[in-house]
């Protein structure tokens, strides 16, 4: 293993633009593996269980809660979501960087966790607020009640932003995913992710002094 596995938070308001953003990096890099979240929610039509969502009952996923089975949880919109802890602390060991789309009260349990030095997390802004509800109405999802919730919502959520390493305003799509694309790179080559830096330059140092003494000679 070179190093271990990063845990990419990225969040943002709904209809910022992070699912979008989230596909398009693990597109670019299908190393990267997608946390499956578990959710009280019912799925919407073409979700697959253990694929989009682990779809579980209040009460089971209460129980998972209990049991100290989860990375973060929340209630959002009155559906109770979290990330099982297992396989991410799996893919951190074996040094596979995990995606989480998640929010900011998510993001900030992972980040105060025991994987928390793992963590890089990026916070995605909309470039305006009519814009923001453009995007929202243009998905063809949500009811205007869901959708005047979720804009309520949505001045919390970007409240948030300064907890985050990384702020991206999403003005345009493909520059916002070249400044991820970024991001994810040069994380993953920062000094402290390199556990094989010292050997190399032990080995450096070790051709240096051989060099010495054949000149010496």
């Amino acid at each position: 293993m070179s190093r271990r596995g990063l845990l990419i938070i990225l969040s943002s308001p709904s209809g910022a633009g992070k699912s979008t953003l989230a596909n398009r990096l693990i597109a670019w890099d299908p190393s990267i593996r997608f946390s499956v979240s578990a959710t009280t929610r019912p799925p919407r039509a073409g979700e697959v269980e253990g694929t989009h969502y682990y779809f579980r009952s209040r009460d089971a996923f209460e129980a998972m809660i209990e049991g100290d089975e989860m990375l973060e949880h929340a209630e959002v919109f009155g559906n109770l979501y979290g990330s099982p802890k297992a396989p991410v602390e799996a893919a951190v060991r074996a040094g596979q960087d995990t995606l989480f789309d998640i929010d900011w009260q998510g993001g900030q349990q992972i980040r105060n966790s025991v994987l928390g030095k793992d963590v890089v997390s990026i916070f995605v802004l909309p470039p305006s607020i009519a814009e923001l509800e453009l995007r929202l109405r243009a998905r063809g999802q949500d009811s205007d009640q869901v959708i005047a919730t979720r804009m309520r919502k949505s001045r919390d959520e970007i409240s948030h932003w300064a907890e985050y390493d990384y702020v991206l305003v999403n003005d345009d799509l493909d520059r916002t995913e070249a400044d991820l694309f970024a991001v994810i790179t040069a994380e993953r080559l920062r000094r402290e992710r390199q556990p094989r830096l010292n050997e190399i330059v032990r080995n450096l140092n070790q051709e240096f002094e051989s060099h010495h003494q054949k000149g010496d000679a």
